[in-house]
């Protein structure tokens, strides 16, 4: 393909994905005034109901205001040749191509955070503050945000110096190469992030004895499910939201309740939520889904290894001549369309094994509890009791809660 036709391509792709996005966004605003459905209507009271409307439809606004601020920033780049006159700038700075390379990124990564700071702050301390959830301070925000950028810049820095690094050393077969390193990091990632990641942030403290642990562990000892590992995280400093997850493969398995979880549920409520993700981890869902994202990531890379070199891809962007920078930006928006397809897949195989793993709950005879714990998140966290279909088929890990009370109380009568 010519280069005109790269760059009207890459218009394109760009343009159709906000406008996918902002057509997702529509239909599901048209459902917020929609009646409760029955399984979820003692939830919300009528006060209740009205505030969760008014939340919705202000994170909505909030959304738009954001993706479109993205996209016309986006748009500017590719009309007036940013990109590719960005990198050949810093090319009379640096004599190093790895040197240009970095700080090519690192300044589009820092663009980005500073745009995306005030939005944050916005959404903590006015939307979030607005409706009591907020329970942080700015000395907390500005650590969060930090830490994140050190984070992001240091793993993120050493993962493309390899990448780049392999391309050199390889040529176009160095997405092999990366494929195992981006796997491998994942995988290694998923198994160390309660342990590395997470005490940067907050801090873990092993669940103590008490009725809630001899809950846990009576649970345990029935579904034959070794456990050792549960800590309560003091989530409750930034928000009032509660939640619960697993992490980790065989002896490095972990269990994490908020401590707004701890706080708002009873034992038994709680003990149906580990054996929720016990059933995840019996039914080695957390296994398959690093095997869809190995199988993805190879996918990405290999898509890559054919457009890195393409100069009219390149010239498109407003550079000279093909680089392995400016070949990985234009990829990264060739790939849009690929990561909404990957994400519906995604999204729609969290969503069976999260019926499974309500399934196993119930087995155990925790299909009441686990409705009443589903029942109390969802009042807490003011959620969307009234999904529209095709963006819950784009956007939710989880299926609505209706579907999985339904589900449970099937599972209860049988």
């Amino acid at each position: 393909m010519s280069e005109q036709g790269l760059y009207i391509l890459l218009l394109l792709i760009v343009t159709a994905g906000f406008g996918w996005e902002q057509y997702l966004r529509w239909r599901n605003a048209k459902h917020f005034g929609d009646a409760l459905p029955p399984e979820t209507q003692d939830i919300y009271d009528a006060e209740q109901y009205r505030k969760s409307m008014d939340y919705k439809r202000e994170n909505h606004r909030f959304g738009r205001v954001q993706d479109a601020v993205s996209f016309i920033l986006l748009l500017l780049m590719l009309l007036f040749k940013g990109f590719g006159r960005l990198y050949d700038a810093l090319g009379h700075y640096f004599q190093s191509e790895w040197a240009q390379m970095m700080a090519y990124f690192g300044l589009l990564y820092l663009a980005s955070f500073l745009i995306s700071l005030p939005f944050s702050w916005y959404a903590v301390f006015r939307i979030e503050e607005k409706y009591g959830f907020n329970r942080s301070n700015l000395r907390l925000f500005v650590s969060d945000k930090i830490k994140s950028l050190v984070l992001t810049m240091l793993i993120g820095g050493l993962l493309l110096t390899a990448i780049w690094w392999f391309y050199r050393q390889t040529g176009t077969s160095f997405w092999i190469w990366a494929w195992v390193l981006i796997s491998g990091s994942s995988v290694l990632m998923s198994m160390l992030y309660t342990d590395i990641i997470v005490p940067w942030f907050n801090k873990l403290t092993p669940l103590p004895e008490g009725e809630l642990r001899d809950a846990l562990e009576k649970l345990a000892t029935k579904a034959g499910f070794r456990l050792r590992n549960i800590y309560v995280m003091d989530a409750g400093k930034r928000s009032t939201k509660a939640n619960a997850y697993f992490s980790g493969l065989g002896p490095m398995k972990k269990i994490v309740l908020f401590d707004t979880l701890v706080d708002q549920m009873t034992p038994d409520e709680i003990a149906a939520v580990m054996a929720h993700e016990i059933g995840h981890y019996k039914h080695r869902h957390i296994l398959r889904q690093i095997v869809l994202s190995v199988a993805i990531t190879g996918l990405m890379f290999y898509m890559l290894s054919l457009v890195i070199d393409n100069a009219a891809l390149a010239r498109a962007l407003g550079a000279k001549e093909a680089s392995f920078a400016v070949g990985l930006t234009a990829f990264a928006l060739l790939y849009e369309p690929f990561t909404v397809l990957t994400g519906w897949l995604s999204n729609s195989l969290s969503r069976r094994f999260e019926f499974q793993a309500d399934a196993y709950a119930a087995r155990y005879g925790y299909a009441g509890q686990l409705i009443g714990a589903l029942k109390k998140l969802a009042a807490r966290n003011l959620s969307n009791l009234t999904p529209d279909r095709l963006y819950v088929q784009f956007h939710y890990s989880h299926p609505p809660l209706d579907a999985r009370i339904r589900s449970l109380i099937q599972k209860k009568s049988n």
